[in-house]
């Protein structure tokens, strides 16, 4: 028999090397995401949408074509140990339920970087020379010249699945400033041109276009103590009196002079160069502290032209990003519902407003509810009732109440919750998460206050509810609060308040997502 002295040293290396290979794919499996059980709880919400996986934030103007509405919004494949953000692609047909299509504009396709927020058009006439129909879209990059913020065009041909760069050149280049991106690009009706916003610092750029390709400076609107701005709108309302007006938005940081850090607009006139405010200091969408990035389009089949305007924003805060307990299920990153908006005229003020709704077609997830025809509360009162995702109405009225509410997401032994309410004597709606697990750690962003009349005793509040986020709408929703909050998955009581004197909670209903 043949003997090789030499075999039990390869023998010992094959096993070495096996056990290598081994240790390497465990080290590579336990850097994946583990599957969670079907009964683990989570942190994604039930009805508000979250990207897949990974990072989310600016969402990008939805447009409706063949019976969809196509969303863009700026994602990172490579987060949390990359930068870098592209547009991810998502549809629905009645902004609730959304499907993902995946990457629809890559990053780094070229030298001139990254893509950042701008906004869609469908070119039903072609005016961009890429054929009838074709969804243009305008964006940021941080060109390779110097990281200088310029503007250039991106196309799809294949109904807004995917998009080819316009080459490699801008088509709005930096005209010298530091901040100068987000562009939005609206049509304009009557006088059959396009138009184009920049956020330029603390200024609104307008420029106009024949082709979206070139594009001529028309005029500046410069804001005041509302900070760096973002994201700029602009778009033609009719109100219930039959009034039209253009409204100017535009996300910024009013915090500073007490003022919100969500939506600011101005309604006003727009002359297709020039936009003059009806008043100098803005109106605010949403007084909460989560609503950022926000956007507004147009309602699909209209039956109304101008009448109603869809919105939606980023919940979330430069202040705090990344504070979520969602890192561990490997996404971050989530948006308000979409609103219903209507232009409303506020007769003692004399002069017209935002008012917004969530979308009726979220009362199709709700299921079974609990009703109650009237409560009266001087002191507190705890519901026979709990949930972690669902959407609460009711009427509230009182006489010498001073601070009337709900907590809601309460614990069993009352330490943690988030508190909802009025308070009389302080002329404030309010959404208050202190009291439960919140992103803010620094204690400033805890409170969220809006005007609310003395004069009034009673009030309608609209309360939708989900797995990390309150959104409260008062009365008509000309005030509205958005607020994210992580409350422990077992905090799910209902309790009523009021203090100083006795309140009546009417047609109160607790509609549950199922």
């Amino acid at each position: 028999m043949y003997k090789n002295d030499k075999w039990p040293l390869l023998f010992i290396l094959s096993l070495l090397f096996a056990g290598m290979l081994l240790v390497n794919h465990l080290m590579d499996e336990s850097s994946k995401p583990v599957p969670k059980k079907e009964n683990d709880p989570s942190y994604r919400a039930d009805y508000h949408f979250t990207t897949p996986d990974k990072w989310k934030n600016d969402p990008q103007k939805p447009v409706y074509y063949k019976g969809k509405y196509h969303y863009y919004y700026l994602y990172n494949k490579d987060y949390p140990g990359g930068n870098g953000t592209e547009w991810r692609h998502a549809t629905s047909e009645d902004l609730v339920n959304w499907r993902d299509e995946g990457v629809a504009i890559p990053k780094f396709t070229n030298d001139n970087g990254d893509v950042w927020s701008g906004s869609v058009v469908i070119d039903k006439e072609n005016t961009a020379g890429f054929g009838k129909n074709a969804f243009i879209a305008i964006l940021t990059q941080p060109s390779k010249d110097g990281g200088k913020q310029k503007q250039f065009l991106w196309y799809s041909t294949d109904d807004g699945k995917t998009f080819k760069p316009h080459g490699e050149d801008p088509v709005l280049d930096n005209p010298g400033t530091k901040d100068f991106r987000d562009p939005k690009v609206v049509w304009d009706d009557e006088r059959n041109k396009w138009i184009l916003l920049m956020a330029e610092g603390t200024k609104i750029g307008f420029y106009e276009s024949d082709d979206l390709k070139n594009w001529r400076f028309t005029s500046g609107f410069q804001t005041k103590e509302i900070g760096l701005i973002e994201c700029p709108d602009l778009f033609l309302m009719r109100a219930e009196d039959g009034t039209l007006k253009w409204v100017l938005g535009v996300s910024a940081n009013g915090l500073a002079s007490g003022k919100p850090n969500t939506y600011a607009y101005w309604t006003g006139d727009f002359n297709g160069e020039f936009f003059a405010v009806d008043h100098e200091d803005p109106e605010w969408v949403d007084h909460g502290f989560d609503w950022y990035g926000g956007v507004t389009f147009d309602e699909g089949e209209k039956s109304n032209p101008d009448a109603k305007r869809y919105a939606l924003a980023w919940m979330n805060n430069w202040s705090y990003p990344h504070e979520t307990p969602t890192m561990k299920e490997y996404f971050n990153g989530m948006d308000s519902v979409v609103r219903e908006l209507q232009l409303k005229r506020d007769a003692d003020a004399d002069h017209y407003y935002l008012a917004s709704q969530p979308v009726a077609a979220l009362d199709n997830l709700t299921g079974y509810r609990d009703s109650f025809q009237q409560i009266k509360v001087d002191g507190e009162k705890t519901l026979d009732v709990s949930g972690d995702s669902y959407v609460l109405e009711t009427d509230i009225s009182w006489e010498d109440s001073q601070n009337i509410g709900l907590r809601l997401r309460e614990s069993e032994d009352k330490t943690r919750h988030i508190d909802v309410g009025i308070h009389t004597e302080g002329q404030f709606s309010y959404v208050n998460r202190s009291a439960s697990n919140q992103p803010d750690k620094t204690g400033q962003y805890v409170e969220s206050k809006a005007p609310f009349s003395s004069e009034n005793r009673n009030v309608h509040l609209k309360i939708l509810v989900d797995k990390t986020s309150v959104e409260v709408f008062v009365d008509d929703g000309r005030v509205a609060h958005s607020s994210l909050v992580y409350p422990e998955h077992n905090d799910q009581g209902i309790t009523l308040f009021s203090e100083g004197g006795e309140a009546i909670f009417e047609n109160l209903q607790v509609k549950h997502v199922e």
